[in-house]
């Protein structure tokens, strides 16, 4: 089973001193081997403030080699057929680094009322959306009747290079995304796991996948994983606090996050490793202005020992 790094950028600034820092990042990944970025997506909000695909495809050139995926893309407020053009024209132009990860969306409600919809069935909107990118990567003249989105002798070009198209990955650690992934997906990229609950969930999403008649590649099973590397765990969690993605009361953040010394962080990395996981999107918990030396150190310090 092969080992992949990827990285998330972490909090990114919205003023004008984000705009050299995306290409410093990718620079950065080159240099010290990471396999790949990932984008964060929400549509309102400063939390995660650049879109994606249009970040992707800055990415894309910037750097030969790197890979870049979304870390979700929330899939129900995106038409699938402009997507499905937009995704496969950047694997086309990328020479097939695209690895597009796919969620239902957040909770709040706003997002969805500014891209009008409702959040309602959503999950069905997503599995249908789906369908159609995946038949519109792969055939022509495509015509669909569906729930949510109907058209008729339907074609795109460029097609994706890779074939049938993208590999598809489902976000989300509830069991509805880990059935989704046994339903209908390529691989399982979940957030603020421990190692147990990702042990569960690939469980759940191999049962699935054999209930639909399906198999989900073992070595597709990803995690993404908040890091702070400091001199000790009590100092990593003061600074990492602040930017947990979402907060889990229950759970301590030591249980589902890397922190302290690199080698802490290693062995943290080898329990998701025991539980199923292969795939990992490292992304460091601290102030935007500290967080490409945090990928440094973790370049240097940790990636070194999963490289295979």
């Amino acid at each position: 089973m092969k080992v992949r790094v990827g990285f998330a950028p972490g909090q990114f600034p919205s003023e004008s001193k984000g705009q050299p820092l995306l290409r410093r990042l990718v620079e950065m990944g080159d240099e010290l081997g990471y396999d790949s970025i990932w984008l964060s997506d929400r549509i309102i909000g400063d939390r995660f403030p650049l879109e994606p695909v249009v970040a992707m495809s800055m990415v894309a050139g910037y750097s030969d080699t790197l890979k870049f995926g979304t870390s979700v893309i929330a899939l129900p407020m995106r038409n699938p057929v402009v997507l499905a053009k937009e995704l496969a024209t950047l694997d086309y132009l990328s020479n097939g680094r695209l690895l597009p990860a796919i969620g239902i969306g957040q909770e709040d409600p706003a997002d969805y009322e500014a891209s009008g919809i409702t959040k309602d069935g959503r999950g069905r909107r997503s599995d249908e959306a789906v369908e159609v990118m995946r038949r519109l990567w792969a055939e022509d003249n495509v015509t669909h009747e569906g729930e949510f989105y109907s058209f008729h002798d339907v074609s795109i070009v460029p097609k994706p290079i890779q074939k049938p198209g993208p590999p598809i990955w489902v976000g989300g650690r509830s069991k509805a995304a880990q059935r989704r992934t046994g339903r209908l997906g390529d691989g399982w990229l979940v957030s603020q796991a421990t190692p147990e609950e990702v042990c569960r969930g690939v469980e759940v999403i191999f049962e699935t996948a054999a209930e639909y008649d399906r198999t989900v590649d073992e070595d597709h099973i990803g995690s993404m994983l908040g890091f702070c590397i400091a001199p000790t765990e009590a100092e990593a969690e003061v600074t990492a606090t602040p930017y947990l993605t979402r907060q889990r009361p229950e759970t301590p953040m030591a249980e589902y996050c890397g922190l302290g010394p690199p080698d802490s962080i290693a062995r943290m990395i080898n329990k998701y490793l025991a539980a199923g996981a292969s795939k990992f999107v490292v992304r460091p918990m601290c102030p935007s202005e500290q967080a490409v030396e945090q990928l440094e150190l973790f370049g240097r310090e940790v990636l070194p020992l999963f490289h295979n």
